[in-house]
């Protein structure tokens, strides 16, 4: 099992796709060899870049024009986050959809992970799953949420440069948008800017975000690379940037795992197996829980 290890590190060290999708899967899994492997790699300072936004706002589409210019000239892995379904914990979406621009580029390696039941937008896995992507030799790794529940605040702590991607529509919810994602943005970009309002939208952004810290606003049109350049010469300055909210993030991430640590024993299924037994009759879901605590 030990020189198995060594031998995926060494794989995930030179780049080596099926090693990194092998390392990827086992951390995932949090299979045999996980704690090994986060333990023993070197995590470089790799730009980290998230892709938020609420859905419909053509994240996917995007990202997949920014990674057509870029991986002329680099290396790119993409960390894509998908929707769970409640019932089975399957990704209800995947990399096959979103980026089948990208299959045959050998210079971008992408991976779905579903976010299996966590409140926030990404997996419980990502933040690791990133630490993996950096001990190879990739250039930049970008992170796309589902857009949902608190991701934002959880892919700004991940992310050295956060895009909050958004669609003129998006101006009714205006107040919504300031409460939730104006203190994470480090880049605002309206999305099919070619549709009525794009430009009165944009300037609302920019009153908006006036007199605080100074967040570029960017036009796109991602169906037809239009505003490309522009996003990916903000990309370009992550590296240089400080995220002041990584040690937040770290912070609940060492909180979670030390959590899951003490919680390893208590397997969900289980759990689930036992509620449905126990609805056949009459259920009071706290004394269910005192009497699972004590079984």
């Amino acid at each position: 099992m030990a020189d198995k290890i060594q031998q995926l590190i060494k794989g995930l060290k030179s780049g080596n796709f099926k090693a990194i999708a092998r390392v990827l899967s086992l951390i995932e899994n949090e299979s045999d060899g996980s704690e090994v492997i986060l333990k023993g790699i070197e995590i470089k300072q790799t730009p980290v870049i998230g892709i938020t936004g609420p859905p419909g706002a053509g994240k996917s589409t995007l990202l997949n024009a920014i990674i057509n210019q870029l991986a002329q000239n680099f290396k790119i892995a993409v960390l894509a986050v998908d929707p769970t379904s409640p019932f089975n914990l399957g990704s209800l979406l995947g990399d096959r959809i979103r980026m089948t621009d990208q299959f045959n580029n050998g210079n971008v390696f992408i991976r779905s992970i579903a976010t299996r039941g966590s409140l926030g937008g990404l997996s419980v896995k990502t933040i690791e799953m990133c630490d993996v992507l950096k001990a190879a030799d990739f250039a930049y790794i970008f992170v796309e949420t589902v857009g949902v529940g608190q991701s934002e605040i959880e892919i700004a702590g991940l992310a050295d440069l956060t895009i909050v991607v958004l669609v003129p529509e998006a101006g009714d919810d205006i107040q919504s948008i300031k409460s939730g994602l104006m203190e994470v943005a480090d880049v605002f970009v309206v999305n099919k800017a070619d549709r009525e309002g794009a430009d009165a939208f944009s300037n609302h952004l920019k009153m908006m975000t006036h007199g605080g810290k100074n967040v570029p606003i960017l036009k796109a049109i991602a169906s037809q690379s239009t505003g490309v350049e522009e996003i990916i010469s903000e990309i370009s300055k992550s590296s240089k940037i400080k995220n002041e909210k990584r040690a937040y993030l770290l912070t609940e991430k060492a909180w979670q795992l030390i959590q899951n640590h003490r919680m390893k024993d208590l397997k969900k299924e289980k759990l689930r197996l036992e509620i449905t037994e126990a609805l056949k009759q009459p259920f009071n879901l706290y004394q269910f829980i005192e009497q699972f605590k004590n079984s």
